[in-house]
């Protein structure tokens, strides 16, 4: 039982971490992110569809019902509360976090939740500047936020004229934490939340970054409910991403 629990866990996080993100939840999509085959897939959609927890749309898009959705972000709060005892007191390297906190989210109580929030002083952000949603219902007082705002684009959707351009990383988003080789380079190179980077266009490469200063990784500045962003680092790293076709 606990690893069907578990297995309809990760597929709610999973739809609303598309749903962040701007993508359209489907069960391709989730085959994608999960590494599952189209028949697994399918017999677990169709079992949370029985249990009332997702409907499926005329154009075949998944929706989180009500119950569904309450479900989908305790998970998702778990799990990036579990990122953030990781990084800042076990200080777990940054390519292993989520790995972890993937198992974390399915054992953790509400109590260590409320006890994890104390002690790291109300955070609202993970290490990876993702918002932690539901805290609400842990009694905190703080504005929910959206994972996406107009100051923000993903690095994918720049264009060539974008080239040289300075920008601030803001969020490291759940697709690029599940590559650990490429959470290995961004920690080398110092590519955090708060990190000011060059973007530069590298014709048959994919990208990468180079800081011009040491990182620290673990006791970082972090948002939370009672103190403003952590000013950006001083330095200026480059950041490479794959030219236009």
């Amino acid at each position: 039982m606990s690893g069907l629990i578990d297995t309809t866990e990760m597929y709610l996080r999973t739809i609303l971490e598309l749903e962040e993100e701007g993508v359209v939840p489907m069960r391709a999509r989730i085959a994608e992110r999960l590494d599952q085959s189209g028949p697994t897939v399918s017999q677990t959609v169709a079992r949370m569809e029985r249990d009332g927890l997702v409907a499926v749309a005329s154009d075949r898009h998944l929706e989180l019902t009500d119950e569904g959705r309450r479900l989908a972000t305790r998970v998702m709060r778990k799990h990036r509360l579990a990122e953030c005892l990781l990084v800042d007191v076990i200080g777990l390297e940054w390519e292993q976090v989520h790995a972890e906190a993937c198992r974390w989210e399915h054992v953790m109580s509400e109590a260590v939740e409320r006890r994890v929030l104390e002690l790291l002083r109300h955070p609202t952000e993970s290490p990876y500047g993702n918002p932690i949603p539901g805290l609400e219902e842990l009694g905190e007082r703080t504005e929910a936020e959206s994972f996406l705002d107009e100051s923000m684009v993903s690095l994918a959707d720049l264009d060539a004229g974008d080239d040289g351009k300075t920008v601030i990383v803001r969020r490291i988003g759940e697709p690029i934490q599940t590559d650990a080789q490429l959470m290995y380079t961004l920690r080398r190179a110092g590519v955090q939340p708060g990190s000011v980077v060059s973007v530069t266009e590298s014709p048959g490469v994919s990208w990468w970054a180079a800081a011009a200063r040491p990182p620290s990784w673990t006791r970082r500045s972090r948002r939370t409910s009672s103190s403003p962003s952590a000013e950006a680092p001083p330095g200026s790293p480059s950041l490479r991403r794959r030219a236009a076709p």
